[in-house]
């Protein structure tokens, strides 16, 4: 792709009735977040070798795919962290400072309270609330560390009241730390450092570092690349998971309302992540389509990272291109993107109808750069379309609810009949006397 034109592929939704271009919304809507099938094999051998070989494992994974650090050590002290955010620049440190506060105003919004329910008179149910023991939070590092994604990870655990905060990330390829990321792991109180990547840092979280002194964690969260997504579905059912999490996405719905400047350095700042990273803009305005890919032109001419910004845009934008308003933002509940951007006439409106998205940016000043550092809000979000049943990375993913049922005799006796006539009607007899006994013999 030339920066002199930039012409994206675009979908008309008003020949959404042909097979072929109906075909391709399909696609879209069902993209998915789970990796292909050899790299959810790749990561459940690697796991396998983990769950077995422990510390050894992690390091000679690190060693053949990469993540370790050069002296092979697993394990960073909480003394270099320390040293690591002492010697943060001023502004970076203010930068990481206020993207706590923030996060964690919201994330004390979201703390679940424990509730106590009377059914009948004797049968009271308690749904009780409690932070999990310990949580793994996977980074993102090496070449591209997120200290970003830590804050995210971390915060919301706090908040929660977990006890023990484990975090993974990568080293990069000459085996270096990033010393942000390290210096934010310091200003949140990071419980222990483990230096691996991809699947093994994953299986190093749930199922420890014996040698290191690190037990497994009670739940992992956090996004990765395609090995971490794997991984992380391998082990859930040993541990929990937030969720699977693919490239992120950026959709932005707009009407010639919006300033194509900002549309386009939306689409940009996306397109950034890499060429798996989809961003797309919706609209029911080819003008404004034409318009935003001019300024995508322009822009490119003087981007610090046009050759990947090129290649993400020519593999992953796409123009879809609506016969209207309402047709624009059913495709946008079909596709369901992890970050939507809305910037059209009677804003309230449209995104009262939007109901599948992970994080909405609502305006011509909610860039959604915005959201992943500052704002308050999570931008560990669902991403392959999960956000139609799936939501952000909360303060409630740190936690767990226990039913806890208060029963008495007399209430016991109120609810009988009906355990009695369905415990029989599904041949289920010793359930059946497990009531009836209760009433035998003035018991």
């Amino acid at each position: 792709m030339s920066a002199a034109a930039v012409t994206l592929r675009r979908i008309d939704l008003s020949r959404a009735a042909d097979p072929a271009v109906a075909a391709e919304i399909q696609a879209l809507f069902r993209r998915g977040a789970v990796p292909d099938r050899r790299i959810r094999e790749g990561a459940r051998a690697i796991l396998a070798s983990v769950k077995t070989g422990g510390d050894a494992a992690v390091k000679d994974a690190n060693g053949r795919f990469g993540g370790g650090r050069a002296d092979g050590s697993l394990i960073v002290g909480r003394a270099e962290m320390e040293t690591a955010r002492d010697a943060l620049p001023p502004r970076i440190r203010a930068g990481l400072e206020q993207m706590i506060v923030n996060i964690r105003r919201f994330a004390q919004t979201q703390k679940p309270e424990t509730r106590t329910t009377v059914i009948v008179p004797g049968v009271e149910i308690e749904r009780r609330w409690s932070p999990l023991a310990r949580v793994g939070v996977y980074a993102p590092g090496g070449s591209a560390a997120y200290p970003s994604s830590l804050l995210m990870g971390v915060v919301p655990a706090k908040v929660a009241g977990v006890g023990t905060i484990v975090v993974a990330s990568p080293a990069d390829a000459e085996g270096g730390l990033n010393q942000t990321l390290l210096g934010a792991a310091a200003l949140v109180g990071v419980d222990a450092f483990i230096v691996a990547g991809g699947a093994q840092a994953v299986g190093a979280m749930a199922y420890g570092l014996p040698e290191a002194g690190i037990a497994p964690v009670d739940r992992i969260v956090g996004p990765g690349n395609a090995w971490v997504t794997a991984a992380k579905l391998e082990v859930f059912g040993e541990c929990g998971i937030d969720l699977p999490a693919g490239p992120s996405e950026v959709m932005v719905v707009a009407d010639g309302t919006a300033h194509p400047v900002h549309v386009a350095a939306d689409l940009l700042s996306q397109a950034e992540h890499g060429p798996d990273s989809p961003s797309l803009l919706v609209t029911w305005d080819a003008a404004f389509a034409t318009a935003v890919e001019a300024e995508l032109a322009s822009q490119l001419q003087t981007a610090a990272r046009r050759e990947i910004l090129e290649r993400s845009l020519g593999k992953g934008a796409l123009v879809v291109l609506a016969p209207n308003r309402d047709a624009a933002l059913a495709f946008v509940n079909g596709y369901a993107p992890e970050h939507l951007s809305v910037v059209v006439d009677d804003v309230e409106e449209a995104v009262a109808r939007l109901r599948n998205a992970g994080s909405l940016f609502v305006g011509p000043y909610a860039p959604e750069s915005a959201g992943d550092y500052a704002s308050g809000a999570n931008h560990v979000l669902p991403t392959g379309g999960l956000a139609r049943s799936c939501g952000p990375l909360s303060t409630e993913d740190y936690g767990k609810f226990t039913q806890v049922q208060r029963i008495t005799r007399q209430g016991l006796a109120t609810i009988r009949a009906s355990v009695e006539s369905i415990a029989e009607a599904e041949g289920l007899i010793a359930h059946r006397r497990a009531v009836e006994v209760r009433f035998e013999g003035g018991a």
